[in-house]
């Protein structure tokens, strides 16, 4: 009697899933992701909640994520890497440009003119990662690896309209080599995250800054300047921005084996190219806020596209230089990056 109880209870306990009886029991997990970019920007709007959706929905609900805009977390956009790293949080997006020099091989891809096409770009960044560096961000599993469109000019109280106007200019940029484009065309170059822009050009701490259009309307920078200047589509751009979405390498692998399939095929270079062409695909949006409130927009001529490059080409060569030293081969992974992203489409 006892035993056919046993039995039956076991029965029971099976058909609900109990785990310590049945042993089918289905892992449910939930990932917190953690980013700087406001919750009402195009990034977390049409990239990051979209991205998140797709993983739940695949996984039959059993991943779940906890989102977290604008470092609601806590920290700062350049502790962002290392929170994954940790475990603090498991998943995030974060420039790696934000900690200078830290991820030195990627900068590439951030050098001026590089690129015009972030949707062929971010497949070139992907597998430029997986060919050429695959330790560089050893210490968390990558998911994706995408660039911003073409990045130009947002001033407040001068427009810019040749490198003359930009002599002594405070400027923002966003990374190392950004930084050291901007001094390399005259303008005193500012490095700071995204997320304090808005401050900087109201106090003046800054008389001008460089992203993309699609991240304008997010620091409100077009009500913030009224001047910008940018490149036409037809060359290279001014720079682009390289960014990681990284998930806290223990959780990963604490993940049952479906739902890595699941992380797993929503990560990779075809997750890379669909979150540069959204990104990308927001550009024109954020153009149409600067136009609408009346600023003022000014295409630099093919001359002048011409007289930025020559300025600014001693950086592939700096930066080559620096890879040399550091025991890496600079020339060749300059040269590789440029044919990756000639290979995958400049558009």
């Amino acid at each position: 009697m006892k035993r056919r109880q046993f039995v039956q209870g076991a029965a029971v306990a099976a058909s609900l899933g109990v785990p310590h009886l049945s042993g089918l029991a289905q892992q449910q997990v939930t990932l917190k992701f953690h980013t700087f970019m406001a919750p009402l920007s195009n990034v977390w709007l049409t990239m990051h909640k979209p991205w998140m959706d797709k993983v739940e929905k695949d996984s039959g609900g059993r991943i779940k994520f906890e989102a977290y805009p604008a470092m609601q977390l806590g920290g700062t956009p350049v502790q962002l890497y290392d929170q994954a790293r940790d475990g603090v949080v498991d998943v995030v997006w974060t420039l790696p440009g934000n900690t200078a020099g830290r991820f030195p091989r990627i900068e590439a891809f951030e050098l001026p003119f590089m690129m015009n096409n972030a949707e062929a770009t971010s497949k070139a960044y992907w597998e430029y990662f997986q060919t050429q560096c695959p330790d560089e961000f050893k210490e968390t599993q990558v998911l994706a690896l995408q660039v911003h469109g073409p990045g130009m000019f947002h001033s407040a109280n001068k427009p810019i309209k040749s490198v003359a106007d930009l002599k002594g200019m405070k400027v923002r940029g966003p990374t190392r080599q950004v930084t050291k484009m901007l001094g390399s065309v005259g303008a005193t170059p500012v490095g700071m995250p995204l997320p304090l822009i808005p401050d900087a050009l109201s106090k003046g701490t800054i008389e001008a800054c460089v992203i993309p259009w699609e991240v304008v309307p997010s620091v409100k920078v077009h009500e913030l300047t009224k001047f910008h200047s940018e490149f036409d589509n037809t060359g290279a751009a001014l720079y682009t921005t390289t960014f990681v979405m990284a998930m806290n390498k223990p959780k990963y692998e604490s993940l049952a084996p479906d739902l890595k399939k699941v992380i797993d095929a929503n990560s990779g270079m075809a997750t890379s190219a669909w979150m540069g062409k959204t990104q990308q695909g927001n550009d024109a949006a954020g153009r149409k806020a600067a136009v609408d409130r009346g600023n003022a927009i000014y295409q630099f001529t093919a001359a002048q596209r011409d007289e930025f490059i020559k300025l600014s080409s001693a950086i592939d060569d700096e930066w080559v230089a620096d890879m040399d030293k550091r025991g890496f081969k600079g020339a060749q992974l300059l040269s590789t990056a440029k044919g990756l992203i000639a290979k995958h489409g400049k558009g």
